[in-house]
């Protein structure tokens, strides 16, 4: 990755590192293929937004994996390469991580992370829960009930994504209106 964190040099660092995950790469090739697409769009997506689409899910990868909560994993991964803070922030607190860390007990480790600027994070949260986990282009209602589905109704995630359900959705109407995006990309079926 570049030392400024630009859209490209996250874009090779994904690709590097989860190009052979399958379905995982689908979504994050769609998801940091989509904010540059906005980006291209509007002025109103920064660089670090871009980056951070790319390198969101990259706590997945296995040699990244280490707690086994892919945000604050993928933030260790990119703040020991000094990549910028607003990137690595981003990255772990993605998506309502501060509820799955809640709910994991990871809380503290999240926090050691400072907290992204929230307008950066409510469009990053648009194009990840806007993208299925294949990289089909969904709804965010859609996006959130596949989730439900996949994860037991003990399992952290499911107890995560039924409290933030709530705080997602109108993250997502936030960047959908500062982006000037119908009501569609969060509310519609795609």
């Amino acid at each position: 990755m570049s030392e400024d964190g630009s859209p490209a040099g996250a874009a090779t660092l994904a690709r590097q590192h989860m190009s052979s995950m399958g379905d995982r790469w689908a979504h994050v090739l769609a998801v940091g293929s989509l904010a540059a697409k906005l980006a291209a769009q509007t002025r109103h997506v920064p660089d670090v937004v871009v980056a951070a689409a790319w390198l969101h899910d990259i706590g997945y990868a296995p040699h990244v994996r280490s707690s086994g909560f892919h945000p604050v994993d993928g933030a260790d991964f990119l703040a020991a390469r000094h990549a910028p803070s607003e990137l690595v922030s981003l990255v772990a607190y993605h998506s309502g991580a501060a509820y799955e860390a809640e709910e994991r007990g990871l809380a503290a480790k999240l926090a050691a992370f400072g907290e992204p600027e929230q307008t950066n994070l409510d469009m990053l949260t648009l194009v990840d829960m806007s993208t299925g986990p294949t990289g089909i282009r969904v709804s965010v209602h859609q996006r959130l009930a596949e989730i439900l589905t996949r994860y037991d109704t003990d399992h952290p995630v499911h107890r995560a994504i039924t409290r933030s359900r709530e705080s997602l959705i109108e993250s997502c109407v936030r960047a959908a209106r500062l982006l000037d995006l119908s009501d569609e990309w969060v509310f519609a079926p795609v």
